[in-house]
């Protein structure tokens, strides 16, 4: 057999059990005569970390490797985007954009380690994940190899892979029937694909896995105090908790009241329109919770301009720029104004609805209830109003007189 690239005798697979990553692991053997080692990051899908690395060896892999990132994922990628504020395009909390970078470097980490050639992803050529994976592997590693098995095989779509792996008795745990693919980790679960690829068609009500239809929801609401220390959140309900943990309570209480579920059509960074169904029950509260903590502290322009660049931090994510110098110089900023971000807010769960209910900051609040009271006060003379709105009005009135005059 002719290999694709004789110089590529051992690949680090990113694998995840699913139907793609499964496919391409059998794939690889077969075209590239290659050694392939499965690598599967535990960035929090639970069972499906240990049901993967089974599966890969049963596969054919020589090797499967597992890694726990959860506590770096959550320390080092959400909570430093969550001190950003980082939302994509007004909706996306970024559960996936997150997770990509933190798994290419233990790819990277995998094939130093293993004395690999090259790495693998299972990203389509029509989706944002190949740019994440690749982006972050050469920021890492320039001269690493990369196997794109969608921009090479004559694989048209999943329902060739569905018949590949029946065809080589690869078992896999998508149908013709139930084709939409899913990706879960700590922060979010993503849905794509198949019925969800017409974006006038509701989501399945049998589809969700961490939230409960907030329908369903329970008729008393929840509450829940989220404590934060510069800018990132350290305690549930006055109880210290560790990243994972405080990130996981979150998900359970969130989850249990149906919040976080976002329904878009999203812009992807290779120039076409999407469709994704996510549940970010934990990350959801946060969200709200900081923003809320942020009200008392931070000085006006200071959020102002934070609120300028977030939709630029949040494209950089999203576009696969985690390790760009642009990237790591705005979490400079984004991380030195937190400082004086500490304090608690109480959030109320109910019917799929996260409303902040209540926040405190003690002495680094700014907000001072004796300058802000409508009653009698010694502290703000309300008649200096007057000047300040003149200096304000003087160039509407220039303007106003200036097209009065031309009108005459």
């Amino acid at each position: 057999m002719t290999r694709k690239n004789p110089n590529i005798k051992k690949v680090v697979l990113a694998y995840s059990g699913g139907l793609d990553t499964a496919v391409i692991l059998k794939w690889i053997i077969e075209e590239y005569g290659a050694e392939v080692v499965a690598f599967t990051a535990d960035v929090g899908q639970g069972e499906e970390v240990e049901e993967a690395r089974e599966k890969a060896l049963a596969t054919g892999a020589q090797e499967a490797i597992t890694a726990d990132l959860r506590s770096e994922f959550v320390s080092d990628f959400v909570f430093p985007a969550f001190r950003a504020n980082a939302i994509y395009e007004g909706y996306y909390l970024l559960g996936t954009s997150l997770a990509r970078p933190i798994i290419a470097k233990g790819l990277v980490e995998a094939a130093e380690a293993t004395g690999a050639d090259a790495i693998a992803h299972g990203a389509t050529g029509k989706g944002n994940d190949q740019v994440r994976f690749e982006l972050s592997a050469y920021a890492l590693k320039p001269d690493i190899a990369v196997v794109a098995p969608w921009r090479e095989w004559d694989l048209k779509g999943r329902s060739d892979c569905i018949a590949y792996a029946q065809q080589h008795g690869i078992p896999v745990p998508v149908t013709v029937e139930k084709p939409y693919s899913m990706d879960a980790n700590l922060l979010h679960v993503s849905y794509e694909g198949g019925v969800l690829e017409d974006p006038w068609s509701a989501p399945p009500k049998d589809m969700f896995r961490t939230t409960v239809d907030p329908q369903e929801a329970p008729d008393t609401a929840e509450y829940v105090t989220v404590g934060f220390h510069a800018g990132s959140p350290v305690t549930v309900n006055g109880e210290k908790l560790a990243p994972v943990e405080l990130l996981t309570t979150l998900n359970e209480k969130g989850g249990a009241h149906g919040v976080g579920r976002v329904d878009i059509v999203e812009n992807r960074f290779i120039g076409m329109k999407s469709r994704g169904v996510y549940e970010t029950p934990g990350g959801t509260i946060l969200y709200h919770a900081h923003r809320a903590v942020e009200s008392l502290t931070l000085d006006r322009e200071v959020v102002h301009l934070r609120d300028d660049l977030v939709s630029r931090y949040a494209a950089m994510v999203y576009n696969g720029f985690w390790y760009s110098p642009e990237r790591e110089a705005l979490q400079v900023f984004m991380d030195d104004i937190q400082q004086e971000v500490n304090g608690e807010v109480r959030i109320k769960l109910f019917k799929g609805q996260a409303l902040v209910d209540g926040r405190r900051a003690g002495n680094h609040a700014l907000y001072d209830e004796a300058t802000s009271t409508f009653e009698a006060d010694e502290v703000y003379d309300q008649s200096d109003a007057t000047g300040f709105i003149r200096l304000q009005s003087l160039r509407l009135r220039t303007f106003a007189e200036k097209r009065m005059g031309e009108n005459e």
